[in-house]
């Protein structure tokens, strides 16, 4: 299905210096604010006690967090769960506090705002377990990766899988800095939005090579930046098909998910955005950086010696 078609193949490797260009500037600014501010890490990681408490009608949860702030809990998160009676609380560890002390804190404050307030569960996250979380999400990420690069590896030539990985990863370090810079909490669930994108992302690039591919071998008297343009240009339409569904259903989940998949479709919208720009502007023009040929692909014919005769 195509929603339109291209007459001419539009130039995108023309500006393949500007785009790679602007690309590596983000990248920088990525890294710099992941590196001065931090990741707001959220009680998964941190560690902290995680209430649930529960209404005999619908909870107002704008009064659940006033009430957090007025106790002294201001970073204290609150958000319906499971359904409009029930709201779970996550509040960060404190110094010289225990669990009990929180919740009975807590449950007395709420009691003031509604007397049908009921405490159902109580747990609490020690920081140890928290840095267990980051380390084995790290270690998801960067396995993730290595697949990613064998798979492009066996599946196309190392070139690809190089330029594949250096484009994915960029738009992972791109949502961490979207973070860093605006201090969203980074959670489990932004975790798990982080290694969606990490495969949506190179979904888009394969489409990508495996045209390119194509083209090698169909358009034998095109130039390689003549190839891949053509190869971009003859996917736009599946491009803008995928990418809008996909948006669309991550759109709602952003404005009408409530707080608890907020960050999560939040990441997933720039993951979206950016994968189209990387597998277009990004990956494509490394290719040709990393001196990508027709020989790739086509072997030249051996010539076979004459036979000598007796």
């Amino acid at each position: 299905m195509e929603f339109f078609r291209f007459k001419k193949d539009i130039p995108f490797m023309s500006y393949g210096k500007i785009t790679t260009s602007i690309s590596l500037v983000t990248f920088i600014l990525a890294v710099y604010f992941l590196s001065t501010k931090g990741l707001n890490f959220g009680v998964d990681f941190t560690g902290g006690t995680v209430l649930e408490v529960h209404y005999a009608q619908p909870a107002d949860i704008n009064r659940v967090r006033a009430g957090l702030e007025e106790i002294g809990f201001q970073d204290a998160l609150a958000q319906n769960f499971g359904s409009s009676q029930d709201v779970l609380i996550q509040v960060p560890v404190k110094a010289n506090t225990t669990s009990s002390t929180i919740s009975e804190t807590v449950l007395g404050k709420l009691k003031t705002i509604d007397s049908s307030a009921e405490m159902r569960r109580v747990e609490f996250v020690g920081p140890q377990v928290g840095r267990e979380l980051f380390d084995n999400g790290a270690m998801a990420l960067l396995l993730v990766s290595l697949g990613i690069v064998g798979y492009l590896w066996l599946r196309f030539e190392w070139k690809f899988g190089l330029a594949a990985i250096i484009a994915n990863l960029h738009d992972v370090v791109i949502i961490l800095g979207f973070f860093a810079f605006f201090q969203w909490e980074f959670s489990l669930t932004v975790l798990a939005a982080v290694l969606a994108v990490l495969g949506y992302s190179v979904n888009e690039s394969v489409v990508v090579f495996d045209r390119i591919r194509e083209n090698f071998r169909k358009l034998r008297k095109a130039s390689v930046p003549e190839i891949i343009d053509n190869a971009i240009t003859r996917t736009m339409s599946r491009t803008v098909i995928t990418h809008g569904s996909t948006q669309l259903m991550v759109t709602s989940m952003l404005f009408f998910g409530g707080e608890t998949l907020h960050y999560f479709a939040l990441a997933l919208t720039i993951g979206i955005l950016f994968s189209i720009y990387s597998s277009v502007l990004v990956a494509s023009p490394l290719l040709i950086v990393f001196g990508v040929s027709r020989e790739d692909f086509i072997k030249p014919e051996k010539t076979t010696a004459e036979e000598v005769l007796p």
